[in-house]
Formats: C-alpha cells, sequence, structure tokens
C-alpha cells in the first residue's frame, strides 16, 4: 500500500505554465540519493540527476535566485531576471549536507531548506516517525550539520513546521488527513476537536518550531514551507502574524514577482526525472484535460454501515475505470428530489448532518482513485426546518409566492447570508476536497427576488425604487437591475468559496450554468447568469449540455449549435466545461450509453477536451463505463 506520504504527493502534482514577464519558477526536491532502488521514495533525486538539472540550467541560461531576489522585486517593482528560478529542499535530509551544498557552492546557487523541527530533535541514534513509517534519525541533518548550513551564504532556512508533518485521525471510520488542516477527530468522545483546539494547536506548532530554527541558527524563520503542500486561510494569517511572510505551496501554475507571496507555486519533481523530462517540467504543457463524474451521495448512502462501505468501494473502481480525473460530489441531501437541501453529509452547526460520510468519500476518491474532488453545494436552496426559516429571509416572487423554481433563501439579507457563510464555512473545517461545485440553483428570475429584504438591498446599493413594477418599467432601471442580480450571485458565490477556504486552501470553484443562457442573449434577465461573466470570475463554467432537458428534437444538432455559441467566448477553451445528460428526465429512462458517449466524440473531434457526465448509477452500471471510457477518460484517443 502506498504510503499516506506518497497519496499527498501525487495530489500535489501539478501542470505547468508557460514562462511570463516577470515570473518565476520553484522547484521542490527532497532526498538527494547516489542511485534508485527499491527502497527509494517517489520523490528522491539522484546526484547524478541533480548536477544534470544544475548544469542544464546554467548552460541555458536560467537564473537560480533567492527568495529574498523575490522580495525585493515585490518591493521594487523591477522585473526579475528572464527565466528565473527559484530552488526549495523539504525535510532537511542528510543529503542536503553530504551532496546539495557542494554544488550549490560549485554553481553559486542559492536555496531555501524546510525543516521540521521534532525530526531533527530525536537524538542521533534513534528513530523518526516519517509519515507513516520510522526511519532512522541518521537519515537527516545533525544540529553541526544544520548550523554550518545556515552560515553558508546560500541557503536560507525555512519553517517546515515542527510537528504537523504526518496526518492526524480525521473521522470515525480511521481515515488519516494531514495534520495542518484537519481538525482531529477524537474516537473515545466521538467529538471533532473545537476550534479553540485547532486554532491553539496550529498557533503552538509554528510559534514552538520558529523558537527551535532561531536557536539553531541565529535567525527566526521569514518562510513557510507547508507539510504536503496543505495550507489554508487561518494558517497563512497565523504565519504572517509570526513573522512568516513567505509561505511556500505546492499549487500548480505560474509565480510573478509582483503578486503576494504568501503561496508561492511549486514544481514538484518526481520519479527522478531524467533530464529531457526535467526541461519539460520548465517548459509549456497542452492545457490540461478535465472528465468529470457527476456523483449523488445519496447512491452512496445506507443505514447499514457494511452495505455503504460495499457502496464506497463499488464508486471507486467505477471512477478507476471511467478514467476521469475529477468527480462532482454531492455534499448534501436530496432525499426527495427536490434539489433543496434538507440535511447535509458532513458536520456543520446549521443545518441536520444525515450522516458524516461526505469528507471519507472524498478522502477515498482522491487517495484510491487518484482523482480531484469538487464539493457539489446549493448557493441558496437550503431548507433547515420551519424554526430556523423563521430567523431568514427567503426569495419571493412578485406574486408574494416563495419564488420560482427551487425554495432558496435570499442573497440580499444579511442573517441569510450569515446562515449559509457558516455551512461554507463548517464544510471547510471538516471534510478535505480541492473545488467546490455551485448547484443549479444559483438564479434568480426576472420576477425575482421581492422579498423585502431584497427590495431594501436595491434601493440601498443599486438606487432603484423598492418596487419591483416600478424597476422592470423603466429599461435603465430594470437593466440595472438584472445586470446587479448576476453579480450579486457570481460575488456571493466567490464569498461562498472564500468561507470554505478559511479552513481548506486552495478552492476551484466550478459553477452550474443553463444552457439557455448561452443560446438566447436575452436570457440574462430572466436566469441572472452569464456565460462570459462566469468565465471572467470562476475557474469551471459547468454548462448543462442536456438537449432532452431542453426538449430538443435533434439531440446532436442542438449539442453542436451550444459548442458554436460558446466557444467564440474569451476563456471558454480553457473554462468552458459541458455536462451532459445520462438520463431523460421527462420520462425517468436512461440515455443509451452509446448516445452520450457519441456527444463526448463529437467534442474531442472538434478539439474540445472539457466535459462530464451526470448522473451516474453504480447499480445498474449506467452509463456502461466499459463502452463509456472509450470517450471519456483523459488517456482516451480518437481513432
Amino acid at each position: 500500500m502506498k504510503t499516506f506520504k506518497y497519496l499527498l504527493c501525487i495530489l500535489a502534482l501539478m501542470s505547468n505554465l508557460a514562462w511570463g514577464q516577470s515570473n518565476f519558477k520553484v522547484l521542490s526536491f527532497h532526498d538527494i540519493v547516489p542511485e534508485k532502488n527499491a527502497a527509494s521514495e517517489l520523490d528522491d533525486v539522484t546526484t547524478d540527476n541533480l548536477i544534470n538539472y544544475f548544469s542544464w540550467l546554467k548552460a541555458n541560461d536560467y537564473k537560480v535566485i533567492s527568495i529574498q531576489d523575490v522580495l525585493n522585486a515585490k518591493k521594487t517593482g523591477a522585473p526579475l531576471p528572464e527565466k528565473s528560478i527559484v530552488l526549495t529542499f523539504d525535510d532537511g535530509y542528510k543529503s542536503f549536507y553530504t551532496y546539495v551544498l557542494p554544488l550549490l557552492r560549485a554553481f553559486q546557487y542559492p536555496a531555501t531548506l524546510a525543516i521540521v523541527g521534532s525530526w531533527l530533535e530525536v537524538p542521533e541514534n534513534g528513530t523518526v516517525l516519517y509519515a507513516d513509517k520510522l526511519v532512522p534519525r541518521s537519515k537527516f541533518l545533525s544540529l553541526k550539520e544544520l548550523q554550518e548550513i545556515s552560515r553558508s551564504g546560500l541557503v536560507e532556512i525555512a519553517s517546515h513546521t515542527y510537528d504537523l508533518h504526518h496526518g492526524v485521525l480525521a473521522n470515525a471510520e480511521g481515515n488519516t488527513m494531514p495534520a495542518l488542516i484537519t481538525f482531529e477527530y477524537n474516537k473515545t468522545t466521538q467529538q471533532y476537536e473545537t476550534e479553540a483546539q485547532y486554532l491553539n494547536r496550529i498557533k503552538s506548532d509554528l510559534i514552538k518550531n520558529n523558537a527551535w530554527i532561531k536557536k539553531q541558527t541565529g535567525s527566526a524563520p521569514r518562510i513557510i514551507v507547508w507539510p504536503y503542500g496543505r495550507y489554508n486561510q487561518v494558517a497563512q494569517t497565523m504565519a504572517k502574524d509570526l513573522g512568516m511572510e513567505v509561505a511556500i505551496t505546492l499549487d500548480d501554475g505560474e509565480n510573478l514577482d509582483l503578486q503576494p507571496v504568501d503561496s508561492i507555486r511549486r514544481i514538484y519533481l518526481i520519479n527522478n526525472p531524467e533530464i529531457d523530462d526535467f526541461v519539460a517540467n520548465l517548459r509549456d504543457f497542452p492545457p490540461s484535460l478535465e472528465r468529470v463524474m457527476h456523483v449523488d451521495l445519496d447512491y452512496v448512502y445506507d443505514q447499514d454501515p457494511i452495505q455503504q462501505e460495499k457502496n464506497l468501494g463499488t464508486l471507486i473502481e467505477r471512477v478507476l475505470a471511467s478514467g476521469v480525473n475529477t468527480v462532482y460530489l454531492q455534499a448534501f441531501s436530496d432525499d426527495d428530489a427536490s434539489g433543496v437541501a434538507k440535511s447535509l453529509y458532513f458536520k456543520n452547526g446549521f443545518m441536520p448532518v444525515k450522516a458524516d460520510l461526505f469528507g471519507r468519500v472524498s478522502w477515498q476518491l482522491k487517495t484510491r482513485a487518484g482523482v480531484k474532488v469538487f464539493a457539489w453545494m446549493p448557493l441558496l436552496a437550503f431548507d433547515p426546518g420551519p424554526e430556523k426559516l423563521r430567523e431568514l429571509d427567503v426569495v419571493t416572487s412578485v406574486d408574494g409566492s416563495k419564488g420560482i423554481g427551487y425554495f432558496r433563501l435570499s442573497p440580499f439579507s444579511e442573517r441569510s447570508r450569515k446562515f449559509i457563510q457558516g455551512i461554507y464555512t463548517d464544510l471547510g473545517r471538516y471534510a478535505n476536497f480541492e473545488g467546490i461545485l455551485i448547484h443549479d440553483d444559483a438564479t434568480l428570475s426576472d420576477k425575482e427576488d421581492a422579498s423585502p429584504a431584497a427590495l431594501e438591498y436595491y434601493a440601498k446599493n443599486w438606487g432603484l425604487p423598492p418596487n419591483i413594477e416600478a424597476i422592470t418599467q423603466n429599461p435603465e432601471f430594470n437593466e440595472r437591475w438584472y445586470k446587479g442580480k448576476t453579480q450579486a450571485l457570481t460575488q456571493f458565490s466567490l464569498d461562498m468559496r472564500d468561507a470554505a477556504q478559511n479552513y481548506r486552501k486552495p478552492i476551484s470553484l466550478a459553477r452550474n450554468y443553463y444552457a439557455e443562457v448561452a443560446l438566447n442573449p436575452n436570457s440574462e434577465e430572466w436566469f441572472a447568469q452569464s456565460i462570459p461573466n462566469g468565465l471572467e470570475h470562476f475557474n469551471w463554467v459547468a454548462l448543462m449540455a442536456m438537449p432532452y432537458m431542453e426538449n430538443a428534437s435533434n439531440p446532436m444538432q442542438w449539442i453542436s449549435n451550444l459548442v458554436d455559441k460558446t466557444q467564440i467566448f474569451p476563456k471558454a477553451s480553457k473554462k468552458l466545461l459541458y455536462e451532459f445528460q445520462a438520463k431523460d428526465w421527462r420520462t425517468n429512462k436512461s440515455i443509451p450509453t452509446k448516445e452520450l458517449a457519441s456527444w463526448m466524440r463529437s467534442m474531442r473531434v472538434r478539439g474540445i477536451f472539457n466535459f462530464g457526465y451526470y448522473p451516474d448509477d453504480q447499480f445498474t452500471n449506467h452509463p456502461n463505463i466499459e463502452i463509456l471510457k472509450r470517450e471519456l477518460s483523459t488517456k482516451a484517443t480518437l481513432q
């Protein structure tokens, strides 16, 4: 079985973007070994290859710079040298002293070395608990070696936390997750640690490692390198308050010298890449594919825990077989198929918990199927029951009814907003995931929202009369109103992502959009949705490319027309994902797998690579994965 460390590192693999003006890239190294063998770690690099990397960088005019150079550029506004590279080495292996330091001196390259204090405090003849196994203390630097390195003038010592480079119990089922971003679960009390306990645990650790590094080197660190690359807004703020203004992650993407330095991205080197592969890591790559299976967690849940585990196992096998790289996973319960959340699948202080299941399923999918998991959540469609609803405001139509379509809380009500924000904050606290998919409830019709809270908001913020009829009869007012609603829903979606990011960062944000918004230029007024607006603000626009739902007489032609009308939008090729239907809800019958596959193939023939489907029925094997994977898998080729 792969170790906990391997699982985290694999999840942190990143795509690499092109060099831009004043960009820099950061390389992430770990242990440097004389030769690779069966006992080697995933991220070990041989000395021969490291020498080849350094030599190639020098021969090809790459400029190895320090974090201080990055800070200087940020302060002065002066551009960094073209093709700038930062070298980082994590964990404090003895090989840094034996192999890396002599090479840094020979090439006159600066570097950053991240230290886990608790590991180096173990007696020289002891053992260190490294991820999920014990390794000899001699594998790591001695205190004397660390001190010599810190005096070299080439190496800056960074904090890698004192004792957060491991997993902690994250749920009742026994999953362990990164200590820094996980509210620890106590099996004896069957409770999660409190907010105060979590904050104290993280802050105490950061303070302790800062003091330990200062004692050993004479200087407190100003750089934090997050264990496993995992972090959140709470930890970022703590680190800054403790003097660590620079934070280094394993996020993907480019670094711009004028961007904030509290989330520097890195290229994580694994499998001891030969020089050609190393060079490829520094060059352009084709856009990454996004292939999605959209899953109802209601299908996994079962009152019988044994059957529930079987259902989870079936789902994992199905995801693996499909070849998708992303799962949109339901985080709320929808027993009555209304699309309204009446209970949730994660611990929270605002809604009933049907089962604390989302976090476990998400983690199992990530670590066993190797996919990214997005929490599929309503934006407004929450019904906590009559008692709590008396304290909230709901979307209201002009006729006084509770809105059109979904039952929704009003995004213009401060108390409703705080209620929803609390739910998203708890989602970030108690579950592990990479993204959020905003449900298709994030819409307001041309007759909504007429609630008193909304009317007050329109008057105060948009200068509109507190009367829907007066607004709609004035063309200028009406346009201001519907465009304001569009942006309000967009901003509220971003705010909810930020609420979750307090405890889990970074979080990608996707949002479902109706096809009519793309097909009819007047439809923004009817939905308060805009594809260009979504492409500008979200990581993904998940467009519901569902021809039967739209009563299309010729589904393939309808899809082709939809693509024609949407690919003209800026950023569509990179951020627009087409979500096909696997079920005809008009007849409650499944769409034939071959038809669904033909829609996906039509995308690939046109050079469109981002698509997925909903729903998936693991119990009836629909769609048939063996057939569909030929078009859906990220490894599928055109034949």
